[in-house]
């Protein structure tokens, strides 16, 4: 734990809010593929976001669940407070550098070059900075300044809308209107309209207040109490059936939509969460690293919920049915874990037509990734180069995997097998 990364997260929200709406087809920024990107990375002990907050009422209802300080700006009162809240937000930020020692890695999370010099100065003092920042609006000055720079749009759970073939009748109602007001991502001039008043219905539901009186992780619990299994399955080992028959309706009733702040199934989480890992460290992954990540993204995960006694047992689980593979690690009782062989893209594009082609031949679009899911845990489009699942199954397309062409009568695309 003494040499465990500790971040400090500070972002220029209305840089990230304008830049989602005006560069991602409108849609509504969400901040947990940020935070399960920086879980992988260290531990975060800070997070604040800086904007004047009567533009983005309903934004602070997401953010509030992911306990972000939000830290106040008005704008309101001229020209001369334009550039208030980056002032601040470089102020704290340089104040934070000399008082705590201990905070090795400062996330700027902000498109905008103003910030250079805050970067060069973090550095100079010995401080690691990871940035973060909507592609199309962030400033080609300010990445080579990082450490390790993220834009949100290849995140794992951001999905972006793809607007270049559809529908004008059926997809375009849902975004009309967006990024009217601002022609680029930029700070130029301020929307005068809350962002969330833009937001496509579909973002919206996460901010419903029937979900406002219980934090992010909540939603975790209420199917979690689904998933667990008897006593006696896990004191028996005769009753594991019942453990599996659990994980497999858990895999039916949770991956219905896949929306943004959805939780996924168990199985999805490790596998998405030991590819960062993967990714993010250069040596091998152990169960205890495993299972501390898991917590830094939801402190209420507890393998017992899941109707196991211990996280090695809760391993041995997936590793039987191949979503894992464990090995010896460097202490008893602390084995390694990784993902079995990476597929390639051909892989995925023959795995998308069988579960077409399972499917009876055709299939919505819409939870069609969930269903992939089911039978590869790890899968990304992201990781194949994809931006989404849309511009996933157009290459599969391409590929003469399946057909894809947009049903009126669904009002969604249909996936027919090749």
């Amino acid at each position: 734990m003494d040499t465990e990364e500790r971040l400090a997260v500070f972002l220029d929200y209305e840089n990230l809010a304008l830049g989602a709406r005006d560069h991602l087809g409108g849609m509504q920024f969400d901040f947990k593929p940020i935070a399960d990107a920086l879980a992988v990375r260290g531990r975060v002990v800070v997070r604040r976001a800086y904007a004047d907050w009567s533009y983005f009422d309903e934004d602070r209802r997401m953010l509030t669940r992911h306990q972000v300080e939000l830290i106040e700006m008005t704008q309101r009162m001229g020209a001369s407070r334009k550039n208030a809240a980056d002032i601040k937000m470089v102020v704290d930020a340089i104040e934070m550098a000399f008082e705590r020692e201990y905070i090795t890695t400062f996330v700027m999370c902000t498109g905008d070059s103003d910030f250079s010099p805050l970067v060069h100065k973090l550095r100079e003092l010995d401080k690691r900075v990871i940035g973060v920042g909507v592609e199309n609006s962030t400033s080609r000055l300010l990445p080579p300044a990082c450490d390790e720079f993220l834009f949100y749009d290849r995140l794992e759970g951001v999905d972006v809308p793809d607007e270049s073939e559809a529908p004008a009748p059926k997809r375009g109602g849902r975004g009309a209107g967006k990024g009217t007001g601002r022609s680029g991502g930029g700070r130029g001039g301020r929307a005068k309209t809350p962002a969330p008043a833009e937001a496509p219905a579909e973002t919206a539901e996460p901010a419903a207040p029937a979900e406002e009186a219980a934090p992010a992780a909540s939603g975790t619990t209420g199917t979690r109490r689904r998933r667990k299994a008897p006593a006696d399955a896990v004191a028996e080992p005769t009753a594991e059936p019942a453990v599996e028959a659990v994980v497999e309706t858990d895999l039916e009733q949770d991956d219905a939509a896949a929306s943004p702040g959805e939780d996924a199934p168990m199985e999805v989480r490790v596998a998405q969460t030991l590819a960062d890992l993967q990714a993010s460290t250069s040596g091998s992954v152990t169960a205890s690293m495993l299972k501390r990540t898991l917590v830094r993204k939801d402190p209420t995960f507890s393998e017992s919920d899941y109707g196991f006694r211990t996280f090695g047992e809760f391993l041995r689980f997936l590793a039987d049915r191949d979503f894992v593979v464990l090995s010896d690690g460097p202490s008893t009782g602390d084995p390694e874990v990784a993902l079995p062989e990476q597929q390639d893209t051909e892989g995925a594009f023959d795995l998308l037509r069988q579960v077409v082609r399972d499917a009876g031949g055709s299939a919505p679009l819409s939870g069609l990734k969930n269903e992939v899911r089911k039978r590869r845990p790890d899968f990304s489009e992201k990781a194949l180069g994809y931006r989404g699942f849309l511009q996933f199954a157009k290459g599969a397309q391409a590929a003469g995997a399946v057909a894809l062409a947009w049903d009126d009568d669904a009002d969604d695309y249909l996936l027919t097998a090749g």
